[in-house]
């Protein structure tokens, strides 16, 4: 087994890893460490899983921080030699997740507040909406679905024409069809996908979380801008 290996295990939390303590369980010498750590959870809103912590924090660069901070203090702590390596890369790359929280916030900051909506496939978003003043609806709350249903359909068409929402997206790991309908039936374009489970091969659009995130915000402020 790998991870008997392994010097540390990070795992997201967030029920995100429900498996996974068969695992620390049968390697009891490797450290394992949360990276939600400190990380105040969103619900799950509906269905089966309501009332569950979301596990997407990840999707917020305010949240990415803390994962950077988390990690850093793990690295630091498994390995004191190279305390300062891990400190500045940490801040190196915090910098850089700050320069995409202030390009989101300005984004948002000149959208109508009636209209700062995300409208996904899936309720990834809760942590981003939560941090950025962002409202969000979506086809379903958890991504088990092989395609939505008409009240699904119909539920986020009548929010997207009530709200006259002029983008809808979907994500990557989906096919995107059921909110492409949405965009026909209310009016509304279709302004792509986001990464959020998965990132793309090494020449696409999300080889790497920084990227992804990078592309995420632009592909949602291009959609909201567009008129």
């Amino acid at each position: 087994m790998r991870a008997q290996k392994a010097d540390i295990i990070l795992n997201n939390g967030l029920n995100l890893e429900r498996w996974a303590q068969k695992l620390y369980n049968s390697v009891p010498k490797v450290p394992h460490i949360t990276l939600t750590e400190g990380i105040k959870p969103v619900e799950i809103a509906e269905d089966a899983y309501k009332g569950k912590p979301n596990p997407h924090a990840w999707m917020s660069p305010q949240n990415a921080l803390t994962y950077v901070e988390n990690i850093r203090k793990a690295l630091v702590n498994l390995d004191s030699a190279n305390a300062e390596s891990y400190n500045t890369n940490a801040k190196v790359y915090s910098q850089k997740i700050k320069e995409v929280d202030e390009k989101l916030r300005k984004a948002v900051s000149v959208v109508p507040a009636d209209k700062r909506y995300i409208v996904s496939c899936e309720g990834a978003f809760s942590y981003l909406t939560r941090d950025y003043g962002l409202k969000e609806a979506y086809l379903w709350a958890v991504n088990s679905e092989q395609q939505a249903t008409p009240k699904q359909l119909e539920k986020v068409i009548d929010i997207v024409k009530k709200n006259k929402i002029p983008v809808v997206f979907c994500e990557s790991t989906v096919n995107d069809g059921a909110q492409r309908q949405v965009a026909r039936e209310s009016g509304a374009r279709f302004g792509g996908v986001f990464y959020v489970d998965s990132l793309s091969p090494a020449d696409g659009p999300a080889p790497t979380y920084l990227k992804l995130l990078e592309g995420n915000i632009n592909t949602l402020t291009q959609g909201l801008e567009e008129k």
